[in-house]
């Protein structure tokens, strides 16, 4: 069946329709990555957004249980040069169109995906529509031009109830505002006592449950739509010791007094060089982000910047010594090929290490 993905900007583009044969619009994005599609597929962190894939073959080893990053994907659309549709791999239970029909996402293939990624890197993420409808293109832009992109993703993908995977270790609570399922084996594979929160918990009831440390963790959209979570943050710093991933990083940032802005086209991918300042190594890192935190913006907080992306300067990671506080724009969960940046978890165990002998210290005094 012919489908056809239409841009805010009047740009038709005319392939095959594969998954589910339905009409949804979202904000057009790409991602770089040469494999892990199925993780890209069930990142809550894509919710609302049609994803384009720049390597031309997706697909190829299918879809598995294990790869997925959240319990279901929240994506509107993807777009591909070529999906396979006769995957090989060990691990392999079902196809890439299998998947998206049984979630009820639209896929477009045979695009030049190729084109599109020129184009959004050019003139910026725009609205798109994935449709197999004939009806003519003005009506189709006129009517894609009238909705209006999501602003409540947090509060959809995020969990509605408190859990936790129990451990022997620090009580860590994670702040769920779509959090990717690797930042959990990260922190259970530390023999962490994990809680895992909804979005909206207040301060209160983070005090309530005693934790060693929190962890923000990553998710969609703009950092600002979440209020709630910057105000629970700010009231809560120099509490416990804290590490933010991704949108915990944004929201971290501005509850430190710092502002964020949106990217151009934002960072996806797997191959995304970062350079860590106080030893100057650098780090290949996963990204998945829209919005940035602005570097002026720090002057006058108790920020300093750790980490930046070598690609085009912008701010990768933030720390607060004082408040016992810090955070990456990259995802060192993700682990895409290296695992180097797993260091990141250690250092907020460390944190958490001190910080309990400081206590004990203070109570025998």
């Amino acid at each position: 069946m012919r489908a056809r993905l239409i841009l805010e900007d009047g740009t038709e583009l005319i392939g095959n329709a594969f998954g589910a044969t339905k009409e949804k619009s979202g904000e057009v994005v790409f991602n770089t990555g040469l494999t892990g599609y199925q993780e890209v597929l069930s990142d809550p962190s894509y919710c609302g957004q049609i994803v384009t894939m720049t390597y031309p073959l997706i697909g190829n080893y299918g879809i598995n249980r294990d790869d997925f990053e959240a319990v279901r994907p929240y994506i509107h659309g993807f777009v591909v040069r070529e999906h396979c549709d006769m995957p090989s791999n060990w691990r392999n239970t079902n196809t890439l169109d299998e998947l998206l029909k049984t979630y009820d996402i639209p896929g477009i293939s045979g695009v030049d995906t190729r084109m599109l990624t020129r184009k959004i890197r050019y003139h910026g993420t725009m609205k798109g529509m994935i449709t197999t409808s004939e009806a003519p293109l003005a009506e189709l832009v006129a009517s894609l031009n009238q909705t209006s992109l999501m602003t409540d993703q947090v509060s959809r993908v995020s969990t509605k109830s408190v859990f936790s995977c129990p451990g022997t270790g620090h009580r860590v609570v994670l702040v769920d505002f779509g959090s990717k399922h690797g930042i959990l084996r990260e922190l259970t594979k530390r023999n962490c006592d994990v809680v895992v929160v909804p979005y909206n918990v207040t301060a209160e009831e983070i005090r309530r449950i005693q934790p060693d440390g929190i962890l923000l963790s990553n998710g969609p959209g703009d950092p600002k739509d979440v209020p709630q979570a910057v105000e629970m943050i700010r009231n809560i710093l120099g509490e416990y010791p804290l590490f933010g991933i991704c949108l915990g990083h944004q929201l971290f940032a501005l509850a430190s007094g710092a502002d964020s802005m949106k990217l151009k086209f934002g960072h996806r991918g797997g191959n995304h060089p970062v350079k860590e300042l106080t030893t100057g190594r650098t780090y290949i890192t996963s990204q998945n982000h829209s919005y940035a935190v602005m570097e002026e913006s720090l002057q006058g907080t108790e920020l300093e910047i750790t980490h930046i992306a070598l690609n085009d300067g912008t701010i990768e990671g933030v720390r607060n010594t004082a408040k016992n506080a810090f955070s990456v724009q990259y995802h060192p969960e993700a682990a895409p090929g290296p695992y180097d940046s797993g260091y990141l978890f250690d250092q907020f165990l460390a944190m958490m290490d001190t910080a309990k002998e400081e206590k004990k210290h203070a109570k025998t005094r």
